[in-house]
């Protein structure tokens, strides 16, 4: 499993404890999962956080 999946993974069980039920916790998980898609690519290094904000590491 990649880091991504993991990090996926992690947010979209964190969103599921934290909110069960109804079409307010779905967009909570969907919220988490994107949070933890991100935090995996992050870690993974496909995702360059810093080139995003406009900060160049020149």
């Amino acid at each position: 499993m990649t880091t991504t999946a993991l990090g996926l993974l992690t947010g979209l069980t964190l969103g599921l404890a934290a909110a069960f039920g109804g079409f307010s916790a779905f967009l909570l998980v969907l919220v988490f999962g994107g949070l933890g898609l991100v935090a995996g690519r992050v870690a993974e290094g496909k995702l360059d956080l810093a080139q995003l904000l406009g900060r160049d590491r020149d």
